[in-house]
């Protein structure tokens, strides 16, 4: 099945429908704006097996900080993930795109066939470590979340 093409006449309201509450858990002294204490702390909450160091923090804010305040406010942050929603929309369709036995992976052949249909000559042990990079297992394939974490970082 093919995705439809988003109207580009979509609202910033239609992409994001209510951020605020997210907003509100990473703003924890609930001052109107997420600093690197409010992610610092947001992080150290959660049971992660590698700690997020001050400078990704740090990296996170300066990612999201438009007015370069040090903090990021409600607005920026809404920007920051709308955009990331756009993108996600466009990575879906080229994820659907080359899931082409529409499983909800990417797989061995379905790489392969998509390299070479845009041209790509590479061997199979090349397709298996791309898939292995993207965090995708060789008989199962790359789900759509480790093609977007391949592709993005930060918040």
């Amino acid at each position: 099945m093919c995705p439809s093409r988003r109207d580009p006449t979509t609202t910033l309201a239609e992409l994001s429908p209510d951020l605020r509450p997210a907003f509100d858990v990473l703003d924890s002294d609930h001052d109107g704006r997420i600093s690197l204490t409010d992610l610092k702390r947001f992080y150290s909450d959660l049971a992660t097996p590698s700690p997020i160091s001050d400078e990704e923090i740090a990296v996170m804010i300066s990612t999201a900080d438009a007015d370069q305040n040090g903090f990021v406010d409600f607005d920026e942050f809404e920007s920051v993930l709308t955009q990331r929603k756009r993108e996600n929309g466009a990575l879906m369709e080229v994820f659907r795109l080359m899931d082409r036995d529409g499983d909800g992976k990417v797989g061995f052949e379905d790489l392969k066939a998509h390299l070479q249909m845009v041209g790509m000559r590479v061997g199979d042990e090349e397709v298996k470590a791309m898939i292995e990079m993207a965090g995708g297992a060789l008989n199962g394939g790359v789900t759509f979340d480790g093609f977007e974490n391949l592709l993005h970082g930060g918040f």
